[in-house]
């Protein structure tokens, strides 16, 4: 099954990467005269079409592309002059860290609420609970950054508003996630550092997930609840603690875990907005770099590895879940 899983994942991404490829040619604007600049003679930029490659056709363009991308060698930025890989793996942490924040923020605060509300259904807990969930669903991603900026960082002065550490303090690399490497080295003044400049934009991104796996987790919980495993395991005499954390959310996340995983893809991959409002350096805001600057080589790998990220994520989620259902066999 898994081997059948990567074939199938094979023509997907090659047909990702082609129309990427294809939509970036066609798009409106000259790479080659944006980064020389209006000084370029003629022959300047005829000498750099033929160092980059962009004098060839389209069609051989993109075979040399995927020859290289089958080696791992997505070529050189145009715009940075270094490796695309280099510059990928070096942004790749810090989106990373944010994903995982933000997902870790949607949990804490989507979990409980959807589980309560499903308990309390129809109750003044869960007509609010699901109003919330229906703003947060609602309001815009970079208009909440915004907000956030304005009162937080602008007003009260509480957390800074851009970038991911101060300036000046160092970390020891080590998994090159800052909240993970400053506690392994016991640099604490790095530690909170890190987590004040990471606050905002994991807020920002984990509140539309939080409200999206709310709804999803109170509709799965009520339909758990519903089945005549719950109560037989409430004839039984078990608590009800233990009925609806143990039998009914347990049975209930396979659903939810479905909405993590696919978010967690997301949140990797469009976490563009929230990283250009925040200044934070992540891959997205190196994406954004790349198209206004029509860096094809860096464009295309960023897409490229987007592709690969989200196939790698949803084949954890589906081995994940044997965990949760050991009835589930891949």
């Amino acid at each position: 099954m898994l081997r059948r899983r990567f074939i199938g994942a094979i023509p997907v991404i090659v047909g990702i990467s082609f129309l990427v490829f294809l939509l970036m040619h066609i798009a409106p604007g000259d790479p080659v005269s944006l980064l020389l600049g209006d000084d370029a003679t003629s022959a300047e930029i005829e000498r750099a079409r033929r160092e980059w490659g962009l004098d060839k056709p389209i069609l051989v363009q993109y075979g040399e592309f995927l020859l290289r991308a089958t080696r791992g060698d997505f070529g050189n930025s145009l715009k940075f002059g270094e490796p695309v890989t280099k510059l990928v793996f070096e942004r790749l942490p810090a989106t990373m860290e944010l994903a995982l924040a933000s997902l870790l923020v949607a949990i804490l605060i989507s979990i409980p609420i959807g589980v309560y509300s499903a308990i309390k259904q129809d109750s003044l807990f869960d007509h609010a609970g699901m109003a919330l969930a229906l703003v947060g669903v609602s309001l815009p991603n970079f208009w909440l950054g915004i907000m956030l900026i304005y009162f937080l960082g602008g007003q009260l002065n509480l957390l800074p508003v851009a970038g991911r550490i101060d300036y000046g303090i160092q970390i020891q690399p080590i998994t090159h996630l800052y909240l993970v490497d400053s506690l392994i080295t016991g640099n604490f003044t790095a530690f909170w550092s890190a987590l004040k400049h990471l606050l905002m934009p994991a807020v920002t991104l984990g509140t539309s997930l939080a409200a999206l796996v709310t709804r999803i987790t109170r509709s799965s919980v009520l339909e758990v609840m519903r089945q005549d495993y719950i109560t037989t395991a409430r004839a039984k005499g078990l608590s009800e603690r233990t009925v609806i954390w143990r039998h009914t959310l347990r049975n209930a996340m396979i659903t939810i875990i479905t909405i993590l995983g696919l978010q967690l893809g997301a949140l990797l991959n469009g976490s563009v907005i929230t990283e250009t409002v925040f200044s934070y350096p992540g891959i997205g805001d190196l994406l954004i770099q790349s198209i206004s600057l029509r860096d094809y080589k860096l464009a295309q790998g960023l897409i490229f590895f987007f592709a690969i990220m989200y196939f790698v994520v949803n084949l954890l989620v589906d081995l994940f879940y044997m965990l949760v259902d050991p009835r589930i066999k891949i």
